[in-house]
């Protein structure tokens, strides 16, 4: 006589139209977010080149919408403590308009184009990668000095709204070059989660992007791409030479935001997937 309980079904009973409605309500595995950023990323590596220069270079514009809301606000609050945690959610604008926008981000693709690599590292691969990263870096730098020189010649901007813009702008210059590199590594790692989390969002994709955005801003990270609008400003208002902005604050933050996004983020995204995935 057997005296073993009866082992309990896995599965439970439920219609077709329950079961779809379970599916939609999971989160994706690791496994899944891995190929769909995996996907996405070797979509945009095989994107012509010119395509990519005019998403970057619109990047660069949109994400200049960082520090004219920054100003906006700064301009028109009180000088307190708290001022700064107010004018720091137009810090966010920029990112949602490029994020939500689909446009070229340098720092989104310290993650997004590095999984295909990762997955099959070959010098074709290493090719694309350093190809769609230079593309997307100029792009981006050349937005961004677009916009600050439309400030920097108040064509967009009063002479009050210039001020203040150059005000939230020096706060770079407290920074050395290596402070900046430090400080470019959590801005990096973080705007790389934000790829890993987008596909699992589920219509929250805004609140992922001002909210992870909002913590670069009030703990002074550097982002290279949003930073640089702030570095050429400075510059071609006389507040500090071509050389600072350059090696100063573009480069080491450029460093930076690669090490946090690739070398600990990207690398780690992939580590845990590594041993359960398909390269062949």
């Amino acid at each position: 006589m057997n005296t073993q309980p009866d082992q309990e079904d896995d599965t439970t009973s439920l219609t077709p139209e329950e079961n779809k409605a379970v599916a939609e309500r999971r989160s994706g595995s690791a496994k899944v977010v891995h190929e769909v950023i995996r996907i996405q990323g070797d979509d945009e590596l095989n994107r012509p080149a010119l395509s990519l220069l005019c998403s970057g270079f619109a990047a660069g514009v949109g994400i200049s919408a960082s520090l004219l809301t920054e100003a906006f606000l700064h301009q028109r609050l009180p000088d307190a403590s708290w001022t700064p945690l107010v004018t720091s959610f137009g810090y966010c604008v920029g990112f949602v308009i490029v994020i939500l926008g689909n446009l070229q981000l340098f720092t989104e693709n310290t993650i997004t184009v590095v999984l295909p690599v990762a997955v099959k590292p070959s010098l074709g691969n290493f090719g694309r990668l350093g190809r769609l990263w230079g593309l997307a870096i100029v792009a981006n730098l050349a937005g961004t000095l677009l916009v600050a020189a439309m400030l920097a010649h108040k064509m967009i901007v009063s002479p009050e709204q210039l001020d203040a813009a150059v005000v939230v702008s020096a706060r770079l210059l407290d920074n050395d070059a290596l402070t900046t590199l430090l400080r470019g590594i959590p801005a990096g790692f973080l705007v790389a989660s934000i790829a890993w989390i987008l596909p699992n969002a589920r219509g929250s994709e805004f609140w992922v992007v001002v909210m992870i955005t909002y913590v670069i801003a009030i703990g002074g990270f550097s982002h290279v791409v949003a930073g640089s609008a702030e570095a050429w400003l400075l510059w071609l208002t006389g507040k500090a030479s071509l050389g600072w902005a350059l090696g100063g604050f573009i480069g080491p933050a450029l460093a930076g935001n690669i090490i946090g996004g690739t070398g600990l983020f990207a690398v780690l995204a992939h580590g845990q997937v590594r041993d359960e995935i398909n390269t062949d």
